[in-house]
């Protein structure tokens, strides 16, 4: 079942985050190098991660849905309305290791998509990387319908 979120329910989010991106991070980490990955997010780039969800399902929790599974909190996803332009922007996401495959991601962005349809929105948009890491996460976006896509790319240079 996906659900508004409650106060209760941020730190699961948090968790949550850390276990999903630990991946991520962790090869992160291996391309940036210690000296460059802990500057840009500290020294446990899971916790900083962790830290964003926190604050963004304090501050907006209108806009945090998740993703209950015999009740338990078992993802989360966060996003931004802007009625001025007509875009639904989605932003951290994520279900529980644990419980990915089951169809809880596409539950979860079918449930955001159709509130946005509903409210009059154009259209939804969402970013992810281009590493192998994110691969589950481009797949889950295209089953979703996502299929205009910018590819980008971050350069960084030692100084």
């Amino acid at each position: 079942m996906v659900r508004r979120a409650r106060p209760e329910d941020i730190e699961a989010c948090a968790q949550i985050a850390k276990r999903a991106w630990a991946p991520i991070m962790a090869e992160r980490g291996a391309v940036m190098g210690p000296d460059l990955r802990r500057r840009e997010r500290g020294d446990d780039p899971l916790e900083a991660k962790a830290d964003d969800v926190r604050r963004f399902c304090a501050a907006h929790p209108e806009s945090v849905l998740v993703t209950e599974l015999d009740g338990l909190v078992v993802g989360f996803i966060t996003f931004h309305a802007d009625p001025a332009t007509g875009i639904l922007t989605i932003g951290n996401n994520a279900i529980d290791p644990d419980y990915q495959g089951r169809g809880l991601g596409t539950a979860q962005y079918e449930h955001v998509l159709n509130w946005a349809r509903e409210n009059g929105f154009a259209y939804a948009k969402v970013m992810t990387g281009l590493d192998d890491c994110h691969a589950a996460a481009r797949e889950a976006y295209r089953k979703a319908g996502f299929d205009i896509a910018i590819p980008g790319v971050t350069y960084y240079r030692k100084l």
